[in-house]
C-alpha cells in the first residue's frame, strides 16, 4: 500500500529532465598532443643529416628521471589517487549545462509548491548526477541550511583538492623534466671530454649528450605542462556543476524566490551558457 501511495504521488509530481552526465574521450587533446610529438617527428624526418635521435639512457635519465624526482614530495596514497586523476586526464566532462540549470530551477519551483519532501519523488531523474542525488537526500532527510552548506562544500573541496594536487605533480614534472635533461646533458659532456684523444668520438658524444635537453623539453613542454592544464580545466567545470547543484539545495531549504536563484546559478555560468528562464 505504502509503495502504491509512493508511485500515485511521483505520478502526480510535474515531469522534470535532468541529463545524464558522463565522459567521452578528448580527441582535441588527443590530437593535439599526437600532432604536436608528429610535427617533431616530421621536422627531424625532413632534415638532411643522418643524425640518431634515439637514445637509451637519455631517455632512463629524463623520463624515469622526471617520475622518480616528481614524486619525491608526496605520499604513496596521494600518488595512488592523483594517479586516476591524471589517468583519466583525456576523458572530457559531458554534460548540457544549459539544460541542467533548467532542471535544478524547476526542482526548485516544485520543492517551493509542494514541500521539500516531494523531491524523494525525483530519485529516477537526479540518479543521472550522483552529486545531485546526493545533495536531494540531503534536503528530503531534514538536515538545515548550515549542515547541508557544511557537508557539501566539503565534497566539492575535496574533488577541487584530488584535481590541484595531480596538476601540482604534473606541473612539477614538467619542472624536473628539463632539469633532468641538462642534467643528462652534463653527463654526456663529462663523457665527452673523457673521449678528447679520440676526435671521432667527439661529435657523437656532443650529440647525445644533447638529446637529454631534447627529451626533457618535449616531456615538460608537450606532455606534463598540458596535461596540468586539462585537469585543472575539468575540475574548474566539474566545481562549477556541483556548485550549482549546491545552490540549488540550499535555495530550497531558505524557500527563496526561484529568481534569485536562477541570476546565482547565471553567475557561475559564462555568458554563452546562461539561461532565461523567467522569460
Amino acid at each position: 500500500m505504502a509503495s502504491d501511495a509512493q508511485q500515485q504521488t511521483d505520478a502526480n509530481l510535474p515531469n522534470v529532465r535532468i541529463p545524464t552526465m558522463g565522459k567521452v574521450l578528448d580527441l582535441v587533446s588527443v590530437f593535439g598532443l599526437i600532432f604536436s610529438i608528429g610535427l617533431i617527428i616530421a621536422a627531424i624526418s625532413m632534415g638532411q643529416s643522418d643524425a640518431n635521435f634515439v637514445n637509451g639512457p637519455s631517455v632512463m635519465i629524463v623520463v624515469l628521471g622526471t617520475l622518480t624526482a616528481s614524486c619525491i614530495p608526496y605520499t604513496g596514497a596521494e600518488l595512488k589517487q592523483s594517479l586516476g586523476t591524471i589517468m583519466t586526464s583525456f576523458l572530457r566532462p559531458v554534460w548540457n549545462v544549459k539544460q541542467l540549470a533548467t532542471g535544478l530551477l524547476d526542482l526548485a519551483i516544485i520543492a517551493r509548491k509542494k514541500g521539500l519532501l516531494s523531491m524523494a519523488g525525483y530519485e529516477p531523474q537526479t540518479k543521472n548526477e550522483p552529486f545531485l542525488l546526493y545533495a536531494m537526500g540531503l534536503v528530503t532527510d531534514g538536515y538545515n541550511y548550515d549542515d547541508v552548506k557544511r557537508i557539501l562544500s566539503q565534497n566539492i573541496d575535496k574533488e577541487e583538492e584530488r584535481a590541484k594536487r595531480a596538476a601540482s605533480i604534473l606541473k612539477r614534472a614538467s619542472e624536473v623534466a628539463p632539469a633532468m635533461g641538462l642534467i643528462g646533458t652534463l653527463v654526456g659532456l663529462v663523457q665527452m671530454l673523457a673521449e678528447l684523444e679520440n676526435p671521432e668520438a667527439i661529435g657523437p658524444a656532443m650529440a647525445v649528450a644533447l638529446l637529454t635537453t631534447f627529451y626533457g623539453a618535449i616531456l615538460g613542454t608537450v606532455v606534463m605542462s598540458p596535461l596540468a592544464a586539462k585537469i585543472e580545466k575539468n575540475a574548474a567545470d566539474r566545481v562549477a556543476v556541483k556548485t550549482m547543484i549546491m545552490r540549488t539545495a540550499l535555495s530550497m531549504i531558505k524557500q527563496e524566490n526561484p529568481r534569485n536563484l536562477e541570476m546565482d546559478i547565471n553567475g557561475l555560468l559564462p555568458p554563452s551558457l546562461r539561461i532565461n528562464y523567467f522569460k
